[in-house]
This record gives C-alpha cells, structure tokens and sequence, in this order.
C-alpha cells in the first residue's frame, strides 16, 4: 500500500478535541488506501513549561537529562492518538524515538538524524498495523541516551520518515492553510501559493518565515520529497489543499518574486577602520562562529591606507555576545580596529523568486519602490533568487507592503 507521513503541530494537537479532529484527517487517509505514518509534536506550550521547569531546577543543566525531560511531550500525544484512532477501529500504535529506532548524532539539544532502519515498522504494517504513531523531535544516540534535534525538530522527522520509508507525499497540518506571500498579519491581501519550490522555500524559512524548519526543507530537497503545508482546522485535505512545496519543473509557470519575507530583529554591526591584510576576516568571523553568533549579511568597504570598515548582521539578542567575542579578539591581538559601532534598531526585508534568474531589473524595482517610501537601505546582499536589505525596524511594515504591491504578490498563484 502506498505510503503517507502526515505531521501535526502543537496547535494541531493542542487538547483532546484537537487529538481526535487529527485523528479524523489520518482515517480518512487510511479510508484512501493509505498506510500512514503519523508525527506528533506535544500540545501546544508544553515543550516551553518543560524548558522552564528544567532551568529552575537547574540552571547549569545537564543536557543528556533537559532531552530527557523534554521530549516527553511528545511520548504524551503519540500515545493519546494512538488510542483516539483505536477507538475509531483503526488499528494503530504509538512508537517513541528509540522504538523506531531513529539514530542520531550525540548533540543533546540539537541532534542530527544518522539513519531510521525501516524493518520495525514495516514488520508491523505487515502484521495489519494501519497507522503508526511516532513521537518527533526525538531519538537515541549511540550510547542509548534520547535526544533532541532542536526547536521545530518535529517537522524534520516527518521528513525524514517520508524519505526513509518512501512516503508519497509528507504532509504537514499546521495553524495556517498554507504558504502566503507575506506575513497575512502584515498585508491582508497576501496570497496563498499552489507551489513553491524546494529552493525558494528554504529561502523564505531562511529568511524569517516560520511555516517550515529550515532544516526540513533541505532534506525535502535534498531527498526529493514532496512537502505540502495545509490546515488541520479545514475540511478540505484533498490534493489540491494547501501548498505544495516541490521542484521547481512541477511548477508550469515561475513568479518573478514569490514571497516578501522579513527579520524584524535584526542588529547591524561595523568595526571601524580594520586593518586589511590576509587572513583578517577569518579572524573576525572565527571568534563570533566560537561565540555562537549567527552572522547572516556581510560587507566589507574598500580599502584606503589599508584599512577597512566590516559591516554584519546578526540577530539583536546575541549583539552582546559578538561584542565580547571582537573586544576578546582585539584585546589578544588577533585583530585590530578602532571602533565597534552597533545599531539595534534594524529589520532584514527580503524578495524571493525563482523567477529572478531569467528576468532582469528585480533589485531595480526594489530598491525605486523603497526610495519612493522614503526608506533609507543600509545593507544589501543577494543571491541568485533573492535580494534581502537592512532598514531601519520602524520602517518594516512599511517596505514589506509596499514591495507586496509593487510585484503584485496579491495575484500570484
């Protein structure tokens, strides 16, 4: 029988009546020939009160006993959902990471999927099992111990499971009827694609839209896996719900611009007047990368008498952080610079679209429909399929609507 991953979110599994609204959508699915394999996250905000309740007891946590802790979640809603389709007489199960099992890396707290055997499983759909019900964002080391593979790690094995058992289709049920444009919040009239590929989705994830994790993306890429985003709140789970995120030959016809997306805390820092030799951004950017600062944008200045301004975003909670790190490194003669000038008060404002490889004249547009705004660009960088600026924040709701409009993302499909 074909196979099906479908994922539910917190929001999707939030409390009892939500358990058996999933459960309804998953034996429909069995209702259309499939064998399905279920991922479930825990109900919404339980992850955040096992975090708290971890730090107050122990500030300095061991991290083998935090993934221990926290990922008990997810153990909860695998099993009530198993029972909830049991007593709709499917016949369905509830695994956790280590039953699977689903082997991974020994970085508590952010652990990477090493392989998922499928003999367990499909030994269990062989003996009639309909459904089974996995606990995601976890799994076992080497060693033995669970682990955890980071925030949102629930949408990453959903895909993992579609690529390791050959799923047809991995379909991820969340609080939104699929990917739009831009942020609804934002601009009311954004519009909810059919498609989107691999590429310009892992742009948008990215690049601040929350749908999907980055880190399932690049494995829906990677293994070719079809992703679609839909509601767990709407009736509709027929083919065409939702968005489909796919390669990009499935798509007839590519949008120049696809998605508005945005970064509203975002930091700009220079260092003034770096002296430029060889070797000198590895010695800037290795102590922050040792620091755990998420550099993002980078832009180095022309050099006069061999000096240099650096200019790089991160984001504004870790500015502290990179602040140490670069006075650390000057004070240790690694680097040197005459001033460290950062500015808070910035947001990252991005287009994305496949599109943009054959047409010309995109960062134009952009850049004349923020002049016209009065909003002042204080860096840029671009890819091949995406042009992301730094404005100032009070500006960001601003440049994101007027760029909607100025593609005309109301009317993409």
């Amino acid at each position: 029988m074909p196979r099906l991953v479908m994922k539910f979110g917190g929001t999707s599994v939030a409390d009892l009546d939500r358990i058996a609204n999933a459960a309804k959508k998953v034996k429909q699915e069995v209702d259309n020939g499939h064998e399905v394999i279920v991922i479930v996250s825990a109900m919404s905000g339980k992850t955040n009160e096992m975090v708290g309740w971890v730090q107050q007891t122990s500030p300095l946590y061991d991290a083998r006993e935090y993934d221990a802790v926290v990922s008990s979640g997810e153990n909860v809603t695998a099993g009530l959902m198993a029972l909830t389709l049991q007593e709709m007489g499917i016949p369905a199960r509830s695994w956790q990471g280590w039953q699977v099992p689903l082997k991974t890396s020994s970085a508590h707290g952010a652990a990477r999927i090493e392989e998922i055997p499928t003999d367990n499983l499909d030994a269990k759909f062989k003996e009639g099992m309909k459904v089974a019900v996995v606990a995601g964002f976890q799994g076992i080391a080497e060693d033995g111990r669970i682990t955890t593979l980071g925030r949102g790690g629930s949408d990453t094995t959903a895909v993992a499971f579609a690529a390791a058992f050959d799923a047809v289709r991995c379909d991820i049920y969340t609080d939104v009827d699929g990917i739009y444009t831009t942020d609804p919040r934002i601009v009311s009239n954004a519009s909810k694609l059919k498609k989107i590929s691999y590429e310009e989705m892992l742009e948008l994830a990215s690049l601040g839209a929350k749908v999907l994790q980055t880190r399932s993306v690049e494995l829906a890429m990677r293994f070719k896996v079809p992703l679609r985003v839909l509601s767990s709140f709407d009736e509709d789970i027929s083919e065409t719900a939702g968005t489909l995120v796919c390669e990009e030959e499935e798509i007839m016809e590519n949008n120049v611009v696809n998605g508005v997306a945005f970064v509203r805390d975002e930091a700009k820092m220079t260092l003034v007047s770096v002296a430029d030799r060889p070797g000198i951004a590895a010695a800037i950017f290795g102590p922050l990368a040792d620091a755990g600062v998420n550099v993002d944008m980078i832009v180095q200045n022309i050099s006069e008498e061999g000096r240099t301004d650096m200019t790089f975003s991160c984001p504004v909670d870790q500015v502290l952080r990179a602040e140490n790190a670069l006075n650390g490194a000057k004070e240790s003669g690694e680097i040197n610079y005459h001033g460290l000038v950062s500015d808070k008060n910035v947001s990252k404002v991005s287009v994305v679209g496949i599109g943009m490889r054959s047409h010309v004249g995109v960062a134009k547009q952009m850049f004349d429909t923020l002049s016209r705004e009065g909003v002042n660009i204080k860096v840029i960088t671009t890819s091949e399929i995406k042009i992301s600026v730094l404005v100032d924040r009070k500006y960001l709701e601003l440049a994101v609507r007027a760029l909607h409009d100025e593609f005309e993302l109301e009317h993409a499909t």
